[in-house]
């Protein structure tokens, strides 16, 4: 970030989409604090900050007479919080193109921030309509797209915006820059050996990630609910276990190509298991080829935990995305626990560890493990985009 922003207003877009509470007081102001370097940055040259950002998805949860439920889906909620983070006036417009934030716009001072109303308030928005994206290109005189977790998506204030700035009035912030740096770090820099976890649900989400993998992994170690489809892709017993039947011929084509790659994929060798999808289920351990009807796998089990969490250990390069079960559920949380211990305990011994991914991020912040891992990205899908190897608008448009 390498411009002069001196007397300018600078038009920011980030990732404000925090979880509220009932009573719409933050929950995790994980996102705020990531963008604060790059805002502080900007006041302390002695700029001016316009802030846009997204908050939730108010155009398909509208009341019940059709209306935006502005109560719940306002940015204003989160006023007081950038005050207390910033020390400097954050004023707030209530709107993001009208009349009231032209007029504070023009008015804002050096040192000073305001803050747009929800871009999502409009359907030009996710439309990446160039009326809109003009209108909120005229508030500001650079552009700084630090808004990782939306990088995916060609909207009008994460990439169309752009292109109405040259290249010397617009950037990317400090977020988007260690977010690049890194996933380009642990794709196309790796110490060897690389080990790539995955989990989740669905194999079909994830199968562009682990064809990528193929690219550099040593190691690529399956957990989450999509293992069971590899299970039974071999002719494993699944249970209820959740499966996508129809990608079982796609699941047998990645062991191939493994193989041929010389990757070793490793499966949970035994699973955690319950009666029903539910906190207070039954819970019994098995072999995860050999789970009984009425039973589901939710969780990798110790066994297979202790054998990923050794080749967590022993690599140099950590990729993470993904839970290891049900990790909302206490009784089927170990497995994701110990891979992020595990994790930990690599760095320490000088790995790069990379952890993306809604549910593996949480589970390494709820363990108070984020600061003992090299980076945590704040992009689920982004992340995951960009690691498949797609280009993503919003890196595309300040780059072009």
């Amino acid at each position: 970030m390498k411009l002069d922003f001196k007397d300018k207003k600078a038009l920011v877009r980030v990732d404000f989409n925090v979880p509220l509470d009932k009573q719409f007081k933050i929950t995790d102001d994980t996102r705020i604090r990531e963008a604060l370097p790059t805002l502080q940055h900007i006041l302390e040259q002695g700029g001016a900050v316009i802030i846009m950002s997204h908050l939730g998805r108010p155009l398909e949860k509208k009341n019940e007479d059709g209306s935006i439920n502005r109560e719940k889906f306002t940015l204003q909620h989160l006023v007081k919080h950038l005050k207390k983070k910033l020390k400097t006036k954050v004023h707030f417009a209530d709107d993001c193109i009208g009349k009231q934030a032209i007029k504070k716009s023009a008015a804002l001072k050096p040192g000073e921030v305001l803050l747009l109303e929800n871009t999502r308030f409009y359907s030009e928005e996710e439309k990446g309509d160039q009326e809109f994206a003009k209108k909120l290109a005229a508030l500001g005189d650079i552009y700084v797209n630090d808004a990782f977790g939306t990088a995916h998506r060609a909207h009008a204030s994460t990439a169309v915006v752009a292109q109405f700035f040259d290249a010397q009035h617009k950037t990317f912030g400090f977020l988007m820059e260690r977010e690049i740096e890194n996933a380009t770090r642990a794709m196309h820099q790796p110490a060897k050996p690389v080990t790539c976890v995955t989990g989740g649900s669905k194999v079909s989400d994830k199968i562009l990630l682990l064809e990528k993998f193929l690219d550099y992994a040593d190691n690529i170690l399956i957990g989450g609910a999509m293992a069971y489809t590899f299970f039974l892709a071999k002719k494993g017993a699944v249970g209820n276990s959740l499966v996508e039947a129809d990608k079982i011929k796609i699941a047998l084509e990645f062991l191939k190509k493994a193989k041929n790659a010389g990757v070793k994929v490793v499966l949970p060798r035994d699973s955690v298991c319950g009666d029903r999808f539910a906190p207070d289920a039954q819970v019994q351990v098995t072999a995860s080829n050999q789970i009984p009807n009425g039973w589901m796998g939710l969780d990798i089990g110790p066994k297979a935990a202790r054998q990923f969490a050794g080749i967590i250990r022993k690599s140099q390069t950590v990729i993470w995305n993904g839970p290891m079960g049900v990790f909302e559920m206490p009784a089927f949380a170990d497995g994701t626990k110990i891979v992020a211990k595990a994790c930990a305990a690599a760095t320490k011994k000088g790995a790069f560890t990379m952890v993306g991914g809604g549910d593996s991020v949480a589970a390494v912040n709820q363990l108070k493990l984020a600061k003992k891992v090299s980076f945590v990205s704040t992009g689920g899908g982004a992340m995951l985009e960009f690691m498949e190897g797609k280009e993503l608008p919003g890196i595309k448009a300040i780059k072009d």
